[in-house]
């Protein structure tokens, strides 16, 4: 694949509950589209900012999130270290402590329908994507009819039986 660019749909998580200095979340995720670009990923589409309650601990910063299709010649494990290179550029400390609050979080929520359980460590699909009402409601947005390789349903059905944070919603849309 190496020199193309893959037609494969490629899905990445995007999620933030705290602060870029003055910038407005738009503004931020503007930004970090931008510079997902710079470094040659295509992105072909992208949901709207979704907000929702921190979890599990709703006493944290509340959480944006977003969904962006893009297209890459990279590989997965290759795309998952340059996306984790954009999180410690923006100051993304990595300590051990799962879901707590940051500025910036990159997801590799699927690549096409491969299925991974790599020694490396990444899973795909993402393994806890599918529960999580953040991430299938602007993945249904944006791609309604994509079907969870493992599961089989598309991720407008995922997003109806979500379990975690239920209370995600589209920003343009009152709460």
């Amino acid at each position: 694949m190496a020199g193309s660019v893959s037609n494969t749909a490629i899905f990445i998580a995007y999620g933030s509950n705290l602060s870029a200095g003055q910038q407005t979340a738009s503004q931020a995720f503007a930004r970090l589209v931008k510079d997902l670009e710079a470094r040659g990923l295509i992105v072909n589409k992208i949901s709207r900012l979704w907000s929702s309650q921190a979890w599990p601990d709703p006493s944290d910063p509340p959480y944006l999130n977003a969904i962006l299709q893009i297209a890459t010649d990279l590989q997965p494990n290759d795309l998952m270290q340059l996306l984790h290179g954009i999180e410690e550029d923006s100051g993304r400390v990595r300590d051990g402590r799962l879901n707590t609050p940051r500025v910036l979080d990159l997801d590799l929520v699927a690549y096409g329908d491969l299925v991974l359980e790599g020694e490396s460590g990444l899973v795909l699909p993402h393994p806890r994507a599918a529960e999580r009402a953040f991430v299938m409601g602007p993945l249904a947005e944006i791609a309604p009819d994509w079907v969870h390789p493992i599961r089989g349903l598309t991720a407008q059905d995922l997003y109806a039986s979500a379990t975690v944070a239920r209370d995600a919603y589209p920003l343009d849309v009152a709460s």
